[in-house]
């Protein structure tokens, strides 16, 4: 038996222990209260919670006082089901286009032979209402052709397509080629250096570590121009891994959302980080075009400008609805102010639209390179949409000296450039759209 001394010595001893592990306890329970906790996100598990490809997604962006949050809200509720049925209204379903043209660069490589990269032909009956719908259009307006697209229109491979009957999606088209057509827009059309490079530039030498350190030195306009091009690239594959070819059996092909593919592209841990910049990239982008919208809604609330289509009541409608989506766009309170661009020196701010203008026409050559016949159609609609948007949005005194009951002189839009702009702007509103069906996959994959 133990006397009392050991008695009190044992019990001091367990005491002690007892104090000395609940203390350590409770320093690492409070320690880790003070750090930065990170929230499960959409019911991730503790260990893949910080794999989440949207979790870094929120929060204010940069160069401009806008957070995604109200971009989510006001575009999936407020325009998004209003500019998905305005597209599929006759007037904006068909869009002219050359898709025979040769590359300017280099070599051809020939047309993709993977079925899904065709587009399909437009019906005898559907291509002679649309070159009426075309042709009246200018005939009424008195338009003229933009010097970036008058060779297109004009030449003996121009055709008509139907864009519903040749949606945006997955082909098969990928791998060298296609990676060499976006690393020829992004080396030689984003005002950077050959030494330096890209983040996962699978072409490049380097893994592109000073890459964001040399874009902080470059002015406003040039950095725009980069997040420009990165939110198109950003918008497009949203668009394929969306819309992926998930069973090709002997009935009708299946369609849907690949959050592999997804994941790949955008997930933090899979892209080192770079999935959260491109993303951010695509709202901005989506800023800027919902910008140019609102500015340019004086041009269609005068009372001749018409929507041709043949029939008079849907071309009613259709005006009626294009206003509801203009009227939504100036209602929402944090545009993208474009007045800090531009704003130096006249002759340096006139050379820099210059650059910007030129880049903009040598990106769309180089969607000529572009091996598959449905990506080459989407990516130039794509970029002839965000050329009009930049457009509009420097025009904006021209706009504001239109006459309210007659044509003008001065600013114009051809109706190839309504399509390209309105159905490039639906492509974006798809894209954060998607990206809300992207976080209930995440939330439960099943």
């Amino acid at each position: 038996m133990l006397n009392a001394t050991q008695a009190r010595g044992l019990l001091v001893l367990l005491l002690s222990l007892f104090c000395g592990h609940f203390g350590w306890g409770w320093f690492q329970n409070n320690a880790k209260s003070k750090s930065p906790q990170k929230e499960p996100v959409y019911g991730e598990t503790p260990d893949s919670q910080d794999q989440s490809c949207l979790c870094h997604l929120t929060g204010v962006l940069d160069d401009c006082f806008c957070d995604i949050e109200s971009i989510d809200v006001f575009n999936n509720f407020k325009v998004y089901p209003h500019i998905r049925k305005l597209v599929e209204r006759d007037f904006f379903r068909y869009y002219k286009v050359n898709l025979k043209r040769p590359c300017p660069f280099w070599p051809d490589e020939g047309q993709c032979s993977i079925k899904d990269c065709h587009v399909e032909p437009c019906p005898e009956v559907r291509v002679q209402h649309a070159w009426l719908i075309c042709k009246t259009h200018s005939l009424t307006h008195t338009l003229t052709l933009t010097h970036t697209h008058t060779h297109t229109l004009t030449h003996t491979h121009t055709r008509y397509v139907d864009l519903l009957l040749n949606p945006e999606r997955y082909t098969g088209y990928k791998g060298p080629s296609a990676w060499r057509v976006w690393n020829s827009i992004y080396e030689e059309n984003c005002f950077k250096p050959r030494s330096v490079y890209r983040p996962l530039n699978p072409l490049a030498p380097s893994r592109g570590e000073g890459f964001y350190k040399w874009m902080e030195g470059l002015c406003l306009e040039k950095r725009v121009f980069y997040r420009l091009i990165s939110g198109l690239h950003s918008s497009i594959n949203i668009h394929l891994c969306a819309e992926y070819l998930l069973d090709e059996g002997w009935g009708k092909s299946v369609w849907g959302p690949n959050l592999h593919e997804f994941r790949q592209r955008f997930d933090p841990a899979e892209t080192k980080g770079e999935g959260t910049r491109r993303l951010k990239n695509l709202y901005f982008l989506y800023l800027i075009e919902l910008r140019a919208l609102s500015k340019v809604t004086p041009y269609f609330e005068r009372s001749f400008i018409n929507l041709y289509t043949g029939n008079s009541q849907e071309d009613s409608s259709t005006k009626e609805l294009l206003l509801q989506v203009l009227n939504e766009t100036k209602a929402f309170p944090m545009h993208f102010d474009e007045s800090s661009m531009f704003a130096g020196h006249k002759i340096e701010s006139k050379t820099l639209k210059e650059e910007f203008r030129l880049h903009f026409k040598n990106i769309s050559r180089i969607m000529d390179c572009v091996g598959c016949s449905k990506c080459r159609l989407w990516g130039t609609l794509q970029t002839q949409g965000l050329g009009t948007a930049l457009r509009i949005l420097f025009s904006e005194k021209e706009i504001k000296k239109l006459p309210e009951n007659s044509p003008s002189k001065g600013f114009q839009l051809t109706r190839q450039e309504i399509v390209a702009l309105l159905n490039g702007f639906a492509r974006l509103s798809t894209s954060i759209k998607e990206l809300h069906n992207f976080r209930t996959l995440l939330k439960d994959p099943r």
